[in-house]
């Protein structure tokens, strides 16, 4: 891979989003609503670039393998942590810590289905219904992760994450089926 390539605004932007989530941990480890929405912050920005990097790889035909190698890995890191920390300070408790579990097995499921037909050369593409299930996931989190410093401004914030959360869970079972219906006539050859 080139320097250039190394180096572009893309991959750039994709390294940003795993820096992203040692500094939003951090954030839980201050008291008080600032921290909340500094991790908020990180987190937006964070989701954002989630959207440009592979959109300007594409338009600047700037798409290299380290860029689709890293991409989904920060994406799943973003997700996963935010995940672990709001199940660690409480946020997400109960029943809805079923949903959290459900997202984060169906990433690693997925992840390994993916691998495993890579080495076949099957490509799984991304559906649509998919990108809706990471969008209303990611707008999930955010709300979270203001938890009651965003209760404060909206009665309901913590509530509506809570829900969105559990959208998020019922769309992730429906794309994870429909990835292993993908993939399981090469999971069943020998």
């Amino acid at each position: 891979m080139s320097r250039k390539l190394l180096f572009s605004v893309p991959n750039i932007l994709t390294y940003g989003r795993i820096l992203a989530v040692p500094a939003l941990t951090v954030c839980f480890y201050f008291p008080g609503n600032t921290a909340r929405w500094v991790a908020v912050g990180i987190f937006l920005v964070a989701a954002i670039t989630d959207f440009f990097d592979g959109y300007l790889a594409r338009a600047w035909q700037q798409q290299s393998a380290l860029g689709r190698m890293l991409d989904p890995i920060a994406d799943k890191l973003l997700v996963s942590v935010c995940l672990l920390m709001l199940a660690w300070d409480g946020t997400i408790g109960e029943w809805s810590i079923i949903a959290a579990v459900i997202i984060l097995c169906r990433e690693i499921l997925v992840s390994g289905l993916r691998e495993f037909l890579a080495e076949l050369r099957v490509s799984v593409p991304v559906t649509q219904l998919a990108k809706w299930k990471t969008t209303v996931q990611l707008v999930a989190l955010g709300f979270l992760l203001a938890g009651e410093a965003g209760d404060l401004v909206f009665p309901y914030n913590t509530s509506t994450g809570i829900v969105l959360l559990w959208v998020a869970a019922i769309l992730t079972l429906y794309t994870g089926y429909d990835y292993f219906r993908a993939g399981i006539g090469h999971l069943m050859e020998d």
